[in-house]
């Protein structure tokens, strides 16, 4: 029988106090159904879009499992080991570790590239509960002799379709060799692509499947629309939007370039706005520290490139602005991912000069509807526009037009849209879109980005 609550789930006494401080009472579908069988010790495979709480669909049951079980530490060997794409998801099941542990004695540990390892040389010296790491960093401290896997009860590998996009494939396999045959094993993944499900058969034992199709997709909880405009007015139009935002409301504007999102951030700043950016570029504890006044609505502007598409997991995001339009589509859905969370509602608004059309064309196609047009701005581009009307997309007809008055050069607020409450512990994870990336791959190992 399906859990209803989280009382209702055999989770000790301590982990429960701490869902309740956070108001967490009603489990999402994939934590109701993955929670129970975790805790009977199945693998599982599990199948879940954005926002929808897979980090506590594993992290309640590591827990579990730590508070009943406990062990001396070992060093240099976890029990745990939760595999990730990128730092920043990485730095977010940390913190999900800390909020539902917080009456719980475990020790957790953070590696990932991008930093000075000695600091994750020295916290992996005496032993871990829980090492959250990224596959290269990791890789490295292994063949440095920091780290032992050999030890390792329960193996999570998350965001799978965006590992395997990134080009970890191998450095995972290599991974799962150096672990024990018996142990329990979690891999999540937003889709189940071929490659995916047969990478999952060489690492999982008769799991258990839970697959879990939203109520509404993240498309539909966000309001799309896209601005024709000259490059030239792009910026204009901008500031345009951001200063509709409410009070309390946080943007997250992305652009192609790390050296345009410094610009933009700059220009935004100038205009009275606080702006950062988060890029590639920076180090990790720049970052670090950028997302957390962002968090805490001290910078109400996030200027990200694609490295925040996904592990940027903050609620109060009302509008993702699309200042560069994706060379690749499937980015696009990662981007406005970061709207529309957690059962809430978000704005979407892309900028499409004349040398982006065909950008344009290929997100329609991926996600198989066409974007609203807005003509509510005064620097409307009319005779794109309509040769994008013209002229479809052969898969999806004629797009829609959003008509508006443009006499007083103003535009619709792109902030109406308020974001609400979750009465379950939210998903650290990013969104997925169909099919392969078509970016050309690359050696991820040292980056980590």
């Amino acid at each position: 029988m399906t859990p209803h609550t989280f009382e209702a789930l055999p989770l000790a006494a301590p982990i429960q106090r701490a869902l309740a401080e956070r108001n967490y009472t009603t489990p999402s579908p994939i934590q109701a159904q993955a929670i129970p069988l975790l805790l009977e010790g199945r693998d599982l495979l599990g199948c879940a879009q954005t926002g929808t709480g897979k980090t506590a669909a594993f992290s309640l049951p590591i827990l579990q499992e730590l508070y009943g079980d406990p062990r001396p530490l070992r060093p240099k060997s976890p029990r745990v080991l939760v595999l990730t794409p990128t730092r920043e998801l990485a730095t977010q099941v940390g913190k999900s570790l800390e909020t539902y542990g917080k009456y719980i004695k475990i020790k957790h540990a953070l590696v990932y590239g991008g930093v000075g390892q000695r600091p994750q040389v020295n916290a992996m010296r005496s032993g871990v509960d829980v090492l959250v790491a990224c596959p290269g960093r990791l890789l490295d401290l292994i063949d440095q002799g920091h780290i032992n896997l050999s030890s390792v009860d329960f193996f999570v590998l998350d965001e799978v379709d965006r590992m395997l996009d990134m080009g970890f494939q191998r450095d995972v396999q290599r991974i799962v060799a150096l672990l024990p045959k018996k142990r329990q094993s979690l891999f999540f993944s937003a889709t189940l692509a071929p490659a995916m499900v047969q990478l999952a058969h060489t690492i999982l034992v008769n799991p258990a499947t839970v697959s879990i199709a939203p109520e509404t997709t993240t498309a539909e909880k966000v309001e799309q629309r896209v601005c024709f405009i000259e490059r030239d007015n792009k910026r204009s139009l901008l500031i345009k939007l951001l200063s509709e935002q409410k009070e309390g409301e946080l943007a997250i504007v992305f652009s192609r370039t790390k050296h345009g999102s410094d610009k933009l951030a700059r220009m935004i700043s100038k205009e009275g706005i606080p702006a950062e950016a988060i890029h590639g570029n920076r180090s990790q504890p720049q970052r670090d520290r950028t997302l957390e006044r962002f968090r805490q609505g001290k910078v109400p502007v996030l200027v990200a490139t694609d490295v925040a598409a996904r592990g940027v997991d903050v609620k109060a995001v009302t509008l993702v602005v699309n200042f560069d339009l994706p060379n690749e589509p499937e980015a696009y859905v990662h981007r406005i991912g970061r709207t529309g969370r957690a059962g809430a509602t978000g704005t979407a608004v892309s900028f499409c000069c004349p040398d982006e059309r065909d950008y344009l064309r290929d997100v329609e196609k991926l996600i198989g509807n066409t974007l609203t047009v807005d003509t509510d701005q005064c620097w409307h581009l009319a005779s794109l526009a309509q040769d994008h009307v013209r002229h479809g997309n052969r898969s999806n007809g004629v797009p829609k037009i959003k008509q508006g008055n443009r006499s007083g050069g103003g535009g619709r607020s792109a902030g109406s849209n308020r974001s609400g409450g979750s009465s379950n512990p939210g998903n650290s994870g990013g969104g997925s879109a169909g099919g392969g990336s078509r970016r050309r791959r690359r050696n991820p190992r040292r980056a980590n980005a």
